[in-house]
């Protein structure tokens, strides 16, 4: 399957995705730049994590407003499979593609260490190469991944399987309600996530918890 990585100023883990997209596929992903307003054919998206425009106004809110984003709300509304993770994450939401919103860390601190993940639904397009209530192992950096939805927004992706992941085992790092660590769109297209999957892969990284979700996207074996 053909996938893409979006390159723009500030964001500094697209390298580390393209790496992981190549070592998973067999096949290195084509970037796209910012100013960008039509797509190649690709299967899978990827925006990457960093600080895209310096974190100006709200995390991820000038990103979400460039040219390129117009083209990958197009691709997603094709059902082109989208991941967000981190600052992408931020994007998505600032995007309008995914509900709710991230704030500050709970500790007002930047947090990087590694969690553990809680797979609450097994049954997406980037999640079944693990299953139902599986705990893995999983890097975060961030300083704004505290999710929030309000009351009836959460009662409705709870309800719908939208909450992909959770924070496990008391490793929540800012205070999410729910414990919440990546949610999915109603059309199951669109994944948004604070962990960093990209970075723990191979034996080099000390594992490779987060291959899967590469190798469910991607739809190869994950190893």
């Amino acid at each position: 399957m053909k996938s893409a990585v979006l390159q723009l100023p500030g964001l500094n883990r697209d390298r580390d995705m393209i790496a992981a997209l190549t070592k998973i596929s067999g096949h290195a992903p084509v970037t796209i730049w910012q100013t960008e307003t039509s797509l190649p054919d690709v299967d899978l998206i990827v925006i990457p994590g960093g600080f895209s425009y310096g974190d100006y106004l709200r995390c991820g809110a000038i990103a979400a407003r460039m040219p390129v984003m117009q083209a990958v709300k197009a691709a997603a509304e094709r059902g082109v499979k989208v991941l967000g993770v981190c600052n992408g994450f931020q994007i998505l939401l600032e995007a309008g593609l995914l509900p709710g919103a991230l704030m500050r860390n709970a500790s007002l601190k930047f947090v990087c260490r590694e969690i553990k993940l809680e797979v609450v639904n097994a049954e997406t397009d980037f999640t079944r190469a693990y299953a139902k209530g599986q705990i893995i192992r999983c890097p975060v950096a961030h300083h704004d991944g505290n999710y929030f939805a309000d009351a009836e927004t959460l009662k409705t992706i709870e309800g719908n399987g939208q909450v992909v992941f959770r924070y496990a085992e008391g490793t929540n790092p800012n205070g999410s309600i729910n414990d919440i660590a990546g949610v999915i769109n109603d059309k199951g297209n669109v994944l948004g996530m604070m962990p960093h999957p990209e970075n723990l892969i191979e034996a080099a990284h000390g594992g490779n918890d987060g291959r899967g979700i590469f190798a469910s996207a991607l739809d190869v074996i994950a190893a």
